[in-house]
């Protein structure tokens, strides 16, 4: 499982960019599904083939990112956020860029962090002027932040947590599935930063009976953290709501359910803001029922997003066990 996660958390895929992330991960899936092709967004659906109702299990594979926009004379690049990017957590990180090329994120000087925003922040890429420059990069080239995967104690830390930690749980949901009636679409969804944009289509597509995200969430177990139940260590987090979803009370009761039944720690998640691809399955056509597993994380959006190990085992044991069961009485 780490040397898994530490494999695809490394790999490069902002939204939009999500070539080497999805042919990584094909690599894995290709082992346990009858089935794997792209679509027109870019989604990677894996099909493991049955008689039953349709599950569409969706990690997005995308991550945050940056693109940029101007090269200044000096040679200096201006950048735009590619997703949900925090100016001030910015400051000072490496970027990697699409065509190999890495830069440092620097600021003008700013008296006040409040104040910090893209129009102050820079991308220094070791470049003596803007001839210099235009020959390493291009307007209009994307990067992602780079770091490498860490353990603190039971805990791991590295970028892109969210979601590649969800893609890690398909993968492994996949290779511990040994018998089910039902026919499972693992799809590994892209631009999901930036919009909901890979899942929208692909449940369109695939209109399944029932759909499941699966994909981090906040905690509250942090220093004056936001007031939520999540926390790390206390097992898969069942959603409730959250700002894209509210979940059906049969789907969220059958989760618990099946959780009980075979002992697995969970937790109820209630998350005050944000969404996940089951916001975007669940209003697709005429309506599609959708819920969402979760893996409390702290951080989320940084450079250093951490989840425990125990909860990201729980998370695949449950999903297992859910897409095993006889969801007819469900739909």
């Amino acid at each position: 499982m780490k040397n898994l996660i530490k494999e695809i958390v490394e790999t490069f895929g902002p939204s939009g960019r999500e070539d080497d992330i999805r042919e990584k991960i094909a690599g894995y899936m290709k082992a346990y599904v009858d089935e794997i092709k792209q679509d027109s967004m870019g989604n990677l659906i894996c099909i493991k083939k049955g008689k039953g109702p349709k599950i569409m299990v969706a990690a997005h594979m995308d991550e945050i990112g940056v693109i940029t926009t101007h090269i200044t004379k000096k040679g200096f690049l201006r950048f735009s956020s590619v997703g949900g990017v925090s100016p001030v957590r910015c400051l000072y990180q490496r970027v990697v860029f699409e065509n190999g090329v890495k830069g440092v994120i620097g600021t003008e000087p700013v008296d006040k962090l409040s104040k910090l925003d893209f129009d102050k922040l820079f991308i220094d890429i070791g470049a003596k002027d803007r001839e210099e420059a235009q020959k390493m990069i291009k307007e209009g080239t994307f990067g992602a932040f780079t770091n490498q995967y860490d353990e603190l104690n039971d805990l791991m830390v590295a970028k892109s947590m969210d979601d590649r930690i969800g893609c890690a749980v398909a993968i492994k949901a996949a290779e511990k599935l040994k018998k089910t009636d039902n026919e499972i679409y693992f799809v590994f969804t892209t631009q999901e930063e930036v919009g909901l944009r890979g899942a929208k289509v692909s449940a369109y597509n695939l209109e399944p009976d029932l759909g499941i995200a699966i994909d981090v969430t906040g905690s509250g177990d942090t220093p004056e953290a936001p007031k939520m139940p999540m926390k790390l260590r206390n097992g898969v987090a069942i959603k409730v709501k959250d700002s894209s979803v509210l979940v059906p009370k049969k789907v969220k009761d059958f989760f618990i359910q099946v959780a009980e039944k075979n002992h697995i720690d969970y937790q109820l998640e209630v998350l005050q803001y944000g969404g996940t691809d089951a916001g975007a399955i669940n209003l697709t056509k005429s309506g599609i029922m959708a819920g969402v597993l979760s893996i409390p994380t702290r951080y989320i959006h940084s450079v250093s997003e951490v989840l425990a190990e125990s909860d990201v085992k729980a998370t695949v044991t449950l999903l297992t066990k859910i897409l095993e069961s006889d969801i007819k009485n469900l739909i």
